[in-house]
């Protein structure tokens, strides 16, 4: 006698396919919910936004479907401030609906650079410093009095001295103030008391002197504003073009009234 008669065989035969026809129709419908989810070979071409800001760039990304992230900044001033330069997938490729679209744009204002200290430098090695930097220097030089031939007494851009550790714009014009030695006209003294030494070089060198020998009545700690109190020759005496003045400074300001600033005391300075 048989286990399973022929009504029972016809019963699990039955549910046997049914249970194929449903697993079937679980997975196509399952591929067919991941082919709608995956956006499965839906594509569009991507836009080129390279040249627009921001602003103008997402709508026309959003409007294929797309996403824009910046992922990076760059300077040129060969492109306008603020717009895009580099876009990935490229424009006219392809990507799928939903897709991120990475950007590089151009900064929106120039990268500042620090002046380096650049006095009592030859000119040719301070315009390759200052090439290095990333700014312009200019091929004609102004020339003024100095003890020395050939070496920087100031830079210049718009015509206004430019300070060390002054912040300048990348790509800016700059001019170099160079030495030519010793002048034939006597000139008149400044007075520089009160003054920093920055200040000092720089009214010196408006009346064709340059500053000499510097000595601090302390070791000169860092961060410390430090003003002259003495000067040799004193204000009014006369020198030479391109003759020095030598100086002396403190962090105490009150040295600067004191009186006696200008007397000349050789044995301070050497």
């Amino acid at each position: 006698m048989s286990l399973f008669d022929k009504n029972d065989l016809k019963f699990v035969g039955w549910n046997i396919i049914f249970a194929v026809i449903i697993a079937a129709a679980i997975l196509i419908g399952l591929l067919v919910w991941l082919r709608g989810y995956t956006q499965h070979g839906v594509e569009v071409n991507v836009v080129d936004v390279r040249g627009l800001v921001l602003a103008e760039a997402e709508p026309l990304l959003a409007a294929q479907g797309l996403k824009m992230q910046v992922i990076d900044s760059t300077y040129s001033d060969k492109v306008p401030f603020g717009t895009i330069v580099e876009q990935d997938p490229k424009p006219d490729s392809h990507a799928k609906n939903g897709r991120l679209v990475y950007v590089t744009i151009n900064a929106t204002t120039k990268r500042q650079i620090t002046m380096p200290n650049l006095q009592d430098m030859s000119y040719r090695q301070a315009e390759t410093t200052l090439r290095g930097l990333g700014l312009r220097v200019d091929t004609v030089y102004d020339y003024e009095p100095s003890a020395f031939r050939d070496l920087v007494l100031d830079v210049k851009a718009n015509g206004n001295s430019v300070k060390p550790g002054e912040k300048i714009p990348v790509g800016t014009k700059v001019r170099l103030v160079v030495g030519y030695g010793r002048g034939t006209e006597q000139v008149e003294v400044p007075s520089v008391i009160g003054l920093t030494l920055q200040d000092a070089r720089s009214l010196l060198l408006s009346h064709r002197l340059t500053v000499g020998a510097v000595n601090y009545d302390e070791p000169a700690e860092e961060g410390v504003t430090q003003y002259i109190y003495h000067q040799t020759p004193g204000a009014g005496d006369y020198l030479l073009e391109g003759e020095t003045v030598a100086l002396k400074l403190s962090a105490d300001l009150s040295k600067t009234v004191s009186g006696n600033n200008n007397e000349k005391d050789e044995d301070e300075w050497f």
